[in-house]
């Protein structure tokens, strides 16, 4: 059915939004002090629905207006229209303007530094009127950014439920030591069990919902720290071992100050990174840029 055969709306956005507003605010006088409105203006505007639509949208039960089952599809129906109406102006509001006066990009600490400076380097030589926020997050922080609405774009190692995203790459996690340390001096194939006699130094996670064990590996000792930078130098001062991104511990490797533990295969970990444009309709030219600089930069 095309727009030309499908029936002219009678409701406007105005009625439906009162009907919310009455659910919400738990009765018409309140709902009428929420919009500004008189309650008569807000008592007409849930009636025009009922008699356009034929139907009872709410019930009286005491001194409170109650749904109805009718009612309760009509709830939801007018918040998604409500929403999607919102989401229309604000993405043609943004088009309108151009280039976006400032972008949310929430990035997996497990990106390369040196990436994420390489494209905002880049992005901010043909954008220098464009501010970014960037929001550094650990196991799951990207994907909250995304929902709660945070972040125009995100890095992220898991794609949350809604989202569309496309690979951007593949880290490689090292565990490692300081040369020093214990594991290193029994100078053979370490197994699980070595690991559980010695310290931990995971990062912790920035989600609001993180789950304290911020790691597979069971140790009676751990120091959790919430800066990846704290924890590798943890590690080189010799004070326990960790998994961290090969990007990020370059120069600690080749100086000597951390070393690969021998772990029969096991000390590497390959976890897959992830763009994601949180609104794909409503992005404008800097978000849909931004993505671009970021795919390139990894490119080969």
């Amino acid at each position: 059915m095309n727009l030309i055969s499908r029936p002219v709306p009678h409701i406007s956005l105005e009625q439906w939004r009162s009907l919310v507003a009455v659910v919400e605010a738990g009765g018409y006088a309140q709902a009428a002090e929420a919009l500004h409105k008189s309650q008569s203006a807000v008592s007409y505007a849930v009636q025009k629905i009922e008699s356009q639509l034929g139907l009872r949208a709410f019930e009286i039960q005491g001194r409170k207006a109650v749904l109805t089952p009718t009612g309760h599809m009509l709830y939801r129906r007018a918040l998604a229209l409500i929403g999607e109406a919102g989401d229309l102006e604000q993405a043609a509001r943004k088009l309108s303007a151009g280039w976006e006066a400032e972008i949310g990009l929430a990035v997996e600490v497990l990106y390369p530094p040196g990436k994420l400076l390489d494209a905002l380097a880049r992005f901010g030589s043909e954008a220098p009127r464009t501010r970014i926020e960037v929001i550094e997050s650990v196991l799951g922080g990207t994907g909250e950014a995304l929902l709660g609405g945070l972040a125009d774009i995100a890095v992220t190692p898991s794609i949350p439920p809604g989202f569309l995203g496309r690979p951007l790459m593949n880290v490689r996690l090292l565990a490692v030591a300081s040369p020093d340390h214990p594991l290193h001096r029994l100078g053979r194939v370490l197994h699980e069990n070595d690991l559980r006699a010695h310290r931990h130094l995971p990062v912790r996670a920035t989600s609001a919902s993180r789950d304290r064990r911020t790691t597979t590996v069971e140790v009676e000792q751990r120091w959790t720290f919430s800066s990846m930078g704290m924890s590798i130098a943890a590690a080189c001062a010799g004070h326990g071992f960790a998994w961290y991104p090969e990007a990020h511990i370059r120069d600690e490797l080749v100086s000597g100050r951390l070393k690969t533990l021998p772990l029969a295969g096991a000390e590497e970990r390959i976890v897959p990174l992830y763009v994601v444009i949180a609104d794909p309709d409503a992005a404008g030219p800097g978000v849909r840029r931004l993505e671009e600089i970021l795919a390139e930069g990894v490119a080969g």
